[in-house]
């Protein structure tokens, strides 16, 4: 293996000796024949590029479609590490919906003098039009993909939660295929717990949270926005795996109030909508008046019963970066339970104690901005040089309640192939959770993605990250 790190390595231990869930792959990779390897990544690069697996990088002209880079070696977690995040994030999760249920209606927890209540009334993510509103089975939150990162043998941080439209399964299940196809003797050496029925539970899971209006079998579709969306390959992708219709806002209109959706054989009632257009986009009779990405009117037939949106409209501010500093308190406060998963330590800037520390030790911190996602917005201060520390530091005190703080954590790392051989590189992992009445239901693993660049801290797909293969095993 190439390469010290002080991180900690998931794969091999300070003495070099190996971690026991990478026993088998070790004494596998050993016996591999490294230009066999090189070929074999070459050809999951190939096969990414025919299924048509890309991603849209906004801002830019040139190459706005990039392939997100794949390394073949698995990130491998044992089944003992798994069962206790698996109970750490059900625990998250439930606190999250109910969260979400009570700052709708009587908003118990701000009574309480637990979140501050200029918190969540100065929020744009939060939504007056869903006061006193109860979505279907009284769920809000039905896909969440909760974001963990590690940095030793027992230490695993939540770094955001992705309550909206979380994206990146069907990478998640890309990347299993592509394992499968190329390596199956590693299948056959691992127990490594299946992933492939996902989109078999997201369609169950959708159907058991139908409106009172359904009758019989749920009718599913899948709202995009379109080819130009970033994520359109995923809509279009689960829609095909689910069985489910793919649609765009002209697709949709309402009728007797029912949403419907245009079919070679007229208009056809929906009963669950799974959205992957923003909140704001949603209803232009209730929202942006411009939008022509969503349904005029599906607002009033959701308020009627007569459709399920998921997520529900106004989850977004379970997953403000504000709110999620809260997290510890809201986790306690809905479930009579210390957080089994910790947040990583935030300094919320808009606190002026906390803003004069970040401004003092900007260069040692990761700042963000408390509605952005995908690795922009933000800056890493050990990686900044003194003008981008400069202009942050003007952002700051422009607007000091857009933005949190945290330190650098020291990730763990895993070995990805390079030419000369194995190489750590730091990662954190999206677990996918299915929310309905029946229960929850986790995807062991999820998706991990990887800072490609040596020493690097970001992992996001559009800011020259890649994935590869979640391994959870059966023991």
């Amino acid at each position: 293996m190439t390469g010290e790190t002080p991180h900690f390595d998931e794969m091999l231990r300070a003495d070099g000796s190996v971690r026991e869930p990478y026993d088998e792959f070790c004494a596998w990779y050993s016996s591999q024949d490294a230009a066999r390897l090189r070929t074999k990544a070459r050809d999951a690069e190939n096969f990414f590029r025919r299924t048509g697996i890309t991603f849209a990088v906004y801002g830019e002209e040139e190459a706005s479609e990039r392939l997100i880079p794949f390394d073949i070696v698995p990130r491998i977690i044992s089944g003992r590490e798994w069962a206790r995040l698996s109970r750490g994030i059900e625990q998250r999760v439930r606190a999250i919906n109910a969260f979400l249920y009570d700052i709708y209606h009587r908003q118990e927890i701000l009574r309480a003098g637990r979140v501050p209540v200029e918190l969540i009334a100065k929020n744009d993510a939060y939504l007056p039009q869903m006061i006193g509103m109860d979505p279907p089975g009284g769920i809000y939150t039905h896909i969440i993909g909760v974001d963990i990162v590690r940095t030793g043998p027992n230490q695993f941080y939540v770094l955001e939660d992705n309550a909206r439209t979380p994206s990146g399964v069907s990478y998640m299940l890309e990347n299993r295929e592509t394992m499968l196809h190329m390596f199956p003797e590693l299948f056959r050496k691992n127990k490594v717990r299946e992933v492939s029925d996902y989109p078999r539970k997201l369609r169950r899971s959708l159907a058991a949270s139908a409106p009172r209006a359904c009758n019989g079998a749920p009718e599913i579709a899948v709202l995009t926005p379109g080819i130009h969306n970033s994520a359109y390959f995923e809509h279009s992708f689960l829609a095909d795996q689910m069985g489910a219709e793919l649609v765009e806002g002209h697709d949709l209109r309402v009728i007797d109030g029912r949403v419907a959706m245009r079919t070679t054989q007229g208009y056809r009632a929906i009963d669950v909508l799974y959205r992957r257009v923003d909140d704001d986009y949603l209803d232009p009779l209730t929202f942006r008046p411009e939008s022509a990405l969503g349904v005029p009117g599906i607002m009033d037939v959701y308020r009627a019963g007569g459709i399920t949106i998921a997520n529900a409209p106004g989850t977004g501010i379970s997953d403000d970066k504000a709110i999620y500093s809260y997290m510890p308190e809201i986790v306690e406060f809905y479930t009579g339970e210390k957080a089994i998963l910790e947040n990583v330590p935030t300094w919320r800037c808009s606190e002026p104690d906390s803003l004069a520390y970040v401004m003092e030790h900007l260069h040692e911190l990761v700042v963000k901005e408390v509605h952005g996602s995908g690795g922009y917005g933000m800056l890493v201060g050990p990686a900044a040089n003194r003008k981008e520390l400069a202009a942050f530091r003007d952002k700051l005190k422009a607007r000091p309640g857009n933005y949190i703080a945290q330190p650098t954590l020291a990730l763990s790392t895993v070995p990805i192939m390079t030419r000369q051989g194995l190489a750590p590189r730091h990662v954190d992992l999206r677990p996918f959770v299915l929310v309905s009445p029946n229960g929850i239901d986790i995807t062991p693993g999820g998706l991990t993605r990887v800072a490609l660049k040596k020493g690097s801290l970001v992992v996001n797909s559009s800011q020259g990250g890649g994935t590869k293969d979640s391994w959870v095993l059966d023991e």
